[in-house]
């Protein structure tokens, strides 16, 4: 049975939202080469995961720091602001910030600047300046540079439109480690672009993506189970795949899994949980399930109704926890 939604899939892009993983931080090359950034020191409020010899600290002692010219510091509170998590942290901060680490060849701050201007957060849109940052982080082969200027040749953004040389940053992000450089290589295996279409090679890279818990990566698989292609076709698997995207707050993947939750494919039938993963989708702004949910609605009592609106808002309140929890130092 074919998937009534024929949502496209898709490649991660850095200029829709920053939970994409643009601001993730760390690198153990750009570490090495400022011996000053130790002791590390980590705001709470955007560091769940804080890796060893690295404290969680206030976040008067991290500016303290960071005014000492402590790069990693310096970062630290550019994400903050990003979030805007109290009085001083907003976006203009935010670049002033990341520029001073960008400045001293801090690779992750070099790549979160580009985003800025890339976005045009705070400030005029320039692509310039974003593919300059992006290429001093490549530099040092940091992995999410190749990744944004894969995505800038894919997307011709600032560049000339160049599919080839974003398979080749895409490789490179994907050889360095990097999960979303991956399963956007798969996508231009998917699409046939600067390369030779192949679905099995697309499957593969996304598998690879998606055992990493890229949300794209394992959406991208789902769909391929669901439909056959480049793979056998598994319901089960879909399913469960779906399911991971959908826990992390992809949109794509909550409305299909709402639908198949709702058929009854790859597990028990459960309309009231589908109605609320498909309004979780739609109250986070992608409205392709709107039909579906108003088929659900006439299935539902008006007490189901709105326990499950209730569990969508939860959903979306639990997406936005975890993306504050994916921003590591």
């Amino acid at each position: 049975m074919e998937n009534k939604f024929s949502f496209t899939r898709k490649s991660i892009q850095w200029i829709t939202v920053v939970a994409v993983g643009a601001l993730t931080v760390g690198s153990a090359v750009a570490e090495e080469k400022h011996s000053n950034a130790t002791p590390q020191c980590s705001v709470a409020l955007v560091s769940s995961q804080v890796p060893a010899g690295v404290s969680v600290c206030d976040v008067d002692t991290v500016k303290k720091l960071a005014a000492q010219g402590h790069v990693y510091e310096q970062n630290q509170l550019g994400m903050a602001s990003v979030l805007a998590i109290g009085p001083g942290f907003n976006t203009q901060s935010a670049i002033q910030w990341f520029e001073r680490a960008a400045k001293n060849g801090y690779a992750p701050a070099q790549v979160n600047l580009g985003v800025i201007y890339a976005n045009g957060w705070a400030t005029p849109q320039n692509y310039a300046a974003a593919l300059q940052w992006f290429n001093r982080a490549a530099e040092q082969r940091y992995a999410r540079a190749y990744y944004n200027l894969g995505v800038l040749y894919l997307r011709g953004s600032g560049v000339r439109q160049d599919y080839a040389e974003a398979v080749r940053y895409f490789k490179l992000g994907s050889d360095a480690g990097d999960a979303s450089a991956t399963a956007n290589l798969g996508y231009m295996y998917d699409r046939g672009l600067g390369v030779a279409a192949d679905p099995v090679t697309a499957f593969t890279l996304y598998r690879q993506a998606a055992e990493k818990g890229d949300a794209m990566g394992e959406n991208n698989v789902a769909d391929m189970y669901l439909r056959g292609i480049g793979v056998a076709q598994n319901d089960l698997a879909a399913f469960r795949w779906f399911q991971k995207a959908a826990e992390q707050g992809n949109t794509a993947s909550r409305i299909k899994f709402g639908y198949m939750l709702s058929e009854g494919r790859g597990g028990r039938k459960d309309i009231e949980s589908a109605y609320s993963w498909i309004a979780a989708a739609d109250m986070a702004g992608d409205n392709r399930g709107k039909e579906l949910l108003r088929s659900l609605e006439g299935k539902l009592s008006q007490e189901q109704l709105e326990h499950s609106k209730k569990r969508a808002a939860e959903l979306n309140e639990h997406s936005n926890e975890q993306f504050r929890a994916s921003l590591q130092p």
